[in-house]
């Protein structure tokens, strides 16, 4: 269950992130909807409705979960860099994951809603001093955080759920494929 669930692992952190790893991270931001949007692209709706795993969200939860997420991680960004190390609020991601926008919207109004606030988190991020990135912030789950260790969780935390979905779709091909060669 734990390969289904974190297919690329748990995030672990660099402590001393060098100013081209930040670069990088900060690079990949930009491409992250298109990424998604690429991999979701020409799914029945149906499919989109399928969980990736047993007890799991589906497709479509969560890519609505990544635009809930990603707006989260910007505003505690933006508190990070205007406030003395504030603290996070957090969410129920499992009930928001529940709530009715979840389950009426296709995924592509939160791929848009992506491109545009990563769009602004890049320009954000790019004009920034390395120093700003030392600046810290208060999570209940995480304690005190320095936003290079905040970048680095929000990249893993796209790449993280992109997995899933790659995993879930690379085997549904794979079972689709068993089930023609058998019957």
């Amino acid at each position: 269950m734990n390969d289904i669930r974190f297919p690329i692992g748990r995030f672990e952190p660099i402590g001393d992130q060098t100013d081209e790893g930040r670069r990088a991270l900060i690079g990949e931001i930009p491409g992250l909807a298109d990424q998604l949007r690429k991999l979701i692209a020409g799914l029945p709706p149906e499919r989109l409705l399928i969980p990736y795993r047993e007890g799991g969200w589906t497709i479509a939860q969560i890519v609505h979960h990544l635009a809930d997420n990603d707006m989260n991680a910007y505003l505690r960004f933006k508190r990070a860099l205007t406030e003395e190390e504030p603290l996070a609020g957090s969410y129920r991601e499992d009930l928001w994951a529940e709530l009715p926008d979840y389950g009426k919207l296709p995924p592509e109004h939160s791929l848009l809603l992506l491109e545009t606030l990563h769009t602004r988190f890049a320009i954000l991020l790019k004009n920034l001093k390395p120093a700003d990135f030392k600046r810290k912030l208060r999570t209940q789950a995480l304690g005190s955080v320095t936003l290079d260790v905040a970048l680095q969780r929000f990249v893993w935390h796209n790449r993280h759920h992109r997995s899933q979905i790659e995993t879930f779709l690379v085997r549904a091909i794979s079972s689709q494929g068993k089930r023609g060669r058998s019957g």
